[in-house]
C-alpha cells in the first residue's frame, strides 16, 4: 500500500497532443483522483532535434482546455544533472561501461547498461502476471553520452525521484517495462505498480497515431467540440464503469474510476460515437452555460476579445436539440435567421408548381383560422400541432404543411411550422400567414 498515489503524464513535445495519446493521461488523472493522490504532468523533452517549445505549450493548452489539472510540472531536461550523476553511479559500481561503437558517421561512446541476464517477472494489473527472460536483451544503451540519457534511463530516474506510484500508460509500453525494472533494480529504486492500457485502434484495427488518423485536440476544440465529452468519450476508450450509462461528468468518473476495469483488447475509436457523446454534452448543458460557450466559439478561440451574447434567446433549446458540435451550431444560427427576417418567394410556397396556387391560399387561409382560436398563453408546440394536424391530415399533409412552414420561414429547409409559429408567437406567425396569402 502507499502513503499517497502519484500518477503522472508525460508526453514528449514532438508534435500536437492528440486524442489517443490524451487518453493514458486521462486514465492517470482519474486514478490519482479517485485515490486522492497527486497527478503530475512531466514534459519528456530530451530529443533536442524533435522537442519544440510551440509542441509542449500545445499540450499544457490542450490539458487546460480538458480540465486535467495537475498538481506538479516538470520538464525532463531539467534532471540532467541527476541523470548524469546516477549514470557515473552505475559505471563507478561496475553495472555499465563506457562502449566505444560505429554508428554510421564514425565512432561514438555510447553507455550500455550491463545485462544480468535474468527472468524478470511482474504484475500489471491489467494483464496480470508478465514475465520476460532479459537474455535476449543483451546489454543494452542507457545514454548516448552523460548528458543525453535515453527513455529508459531518463524515465526510471524522473518516476523515482518525482514519486511516481503508479505508472499508466499504453499497452505499447511492455516490452520496455524489463528494461527499466533492471535499472531499478542496479539503481536499488523499488518498483511502481504498472497498468498497460489497452491500445486504441481506428476501425481498420490498425493503431491510432499521430500519422494515421489521430486528430489534435485542439482540431477538436477548433471544429467545436467540447472538451468534457472528448474527456468522456476518450476515458471510455478501454475503461466502463458498472451499467449501461455512458454519460459522465470528470468528477463523476473520477468516484468510479478503477483499474480493475480497464479492459485488455484494443478499443475502436469511431469518430461518429464522439459526434453522439458530443451531442449528448451540448443538450446537458443550461440555456445560459450553452449561449456563452457558443458566443465564445464564435468569437474564436484565444481571441482576447469579450464574447457577446446577441443571438436570438428562442433558438437555444431548438439548436441545442439539432447540433453536434459548437460549429453545427454556429451554422444553423445563420439557417435560423428567419425569426428576426422573413421573405417568401411564390415558387417555394408553391413547391415549384407542385401545389395550385388556390389550394396553398385556401389553406393557409383555414390555418389563419384554427390559430386564430389558439390563446396566446397556449401557442406552444404541441398545442398548434394538436389544431393543425387533424386539417392537414385530412387535405393533404404536404398541401398544408408546406405553404405554412414556408411562409412562417421564407426557407426550403427548416423546423415544422409548429415549432417555428411557437416561437414567433402567434401575432407574427398570423401575419407571416396573412403576407403569404396576400402574395398568393
Amino acid at each position: 500500500m502507499y502513503e499517497k498515489v502519484v500518477t503522472r503524464f508525460a508526453p514528449s513535445p514532438t508534435g500536437n497532443l492528440n486524442i489517443g495519446g490524451v487518453r493514458a493521461g486521462i486514465f492517470a488523472y482519474l486514478f490519482a483522483r479517485h485515490n486522492g493522490g497527486q497527478f503530475i504532468l512531466r514534459i519528456e523533452d530530451t530529443d533536442k532535434e524533435r522537442s519544440k517549445k510551440e509542441y509542449e505549450d500545445n499540450i499544457i493548452d490542450s490539458l487546460k482546455w480538458l480540465g486535467l489539472e495537475y498538481d506538479n510540472f516538470y520538464r525532463q531536461s531539467d534532471n540532467a544533472a541527476r541523470h548524469e550523476e546516477l549514470l557515473r553511479k552505475l559505471i563507478a559500481e561496475g553495472k555499465a561501461y563506457i562502449s566505444k561503437e560505429e554508428d554510421g558517421n564514425g565512432r561514438v561512446e555510447v553507455i550500455r547498461f550491463k545485462n544480468p541476464n535474468k527472468e524478470i517477472t511482474f504484475t500489471d494489473t491489467v494483464h496480470g502476471k508478465i514475465t520476460f527472460d532479459t537474455t535476449e536483451l543483451k546489454d543494452f544503451v542507457i545514454a548516448k553520452s552523460f548528458i543525453e540519457p535515453v527513455f529508459h534511463f531518463a524515465v526510471v530516474v524522473d518516476d523515482a525521484d518525482e514519486g511516481v506510484t503508479h505508472v499508466i500508460r499504453g499497452a505499447d509500453h511492455i516490452s520496455n517495462t524489463p528494461r527499466q525494472m533492471l535499472i531499478r533494480e542496479a539503481l536499488g529504486i523499488p518498483h511502481p505498480e504498472y497498468a498497460h492500457l489497452p491500445l486504441i485502434v481506428s476501425s481498420d484495427r490498425s493503431k491510432l497515431s499521430k500519422r494515421k488518423g489521430a486528430k489534435a485536440l485542439s482540431e477538436y476544440r477548433d471544429l467545436g467540440f467540447l472538451p468534457e465529452a472528448i474527456l468522456n468519450y476518450d476515458a471510455f476508450l478501454g475503461w466502463h464503469p458498472e451499467g449501461e450509462r455512458e454519460i459522465y461528468s470528470k468528477k463523476e468518473m473520477a468516484r468510479k474510476f478503477t483499474l480493475e476495469r480497464v479492459q485488455k483488447s484494443p478499443a475502436m475509436f469511431d469518430e461518429a460515437k464522439l459526434l453522439w457523446f458530443n451531442a449528448q454534452h451540448i443538450k446537458k448543458l443550461s440555456d445560459e452555460e450553452f449561449s456563452k460557450r457558443l458566443a465564445e466559439y464564435a468569437l474564436g478561440y484565444g481571441s482576447t476579445g469579450e464574447a457577446k451574447d446577441e443571438f436570438d434567446r428562442r433558438l437555444v433549446p431548438l439548436i441545442k436539440e439539432r447540433a453536434q458540435t459548437l460549429s453545427e451550431a454556429k451554422e444553423l444560427l445563420r439557417e435560423y435567421d428567419f425569426l428576426a427576417r422573413v421573405s417568401v418567394g411564390t415558387n417555394m410556397l408553391l413547391q415549384n408548381g407542385k401545389i395550385e396556387k388556390q389550394t396553398a391560399s385556401r389553406h393557409l387561409q383555414a390555418a389563419t383560422k384554427l390559430l386564430e382560436d389558439v390563446n396566446d398563453e397556449d401557442f406552444t408546440p404541441e398545442k398548434i400541432k394538436n389544431v393543425i394536424f387533424p386539417y392537414a391530415t385530412e387535405h393533404g399533409r404536404g398541401e398544408v404543411l408546406w405553404p405554412m412552414r414556408v411562409a412562417l420561414s421564407g426557407r426550403e429547409k427548416s423546423p415544422d411550422p409548429f415549432t417555428i409559429a411557437s416561437m414567433l408567437g402567434k401575432k407574427e406567425t398570423l401575419k407571416r400567414i396573412a403576407s403569404a396569402a396576400e402574395a398568393l
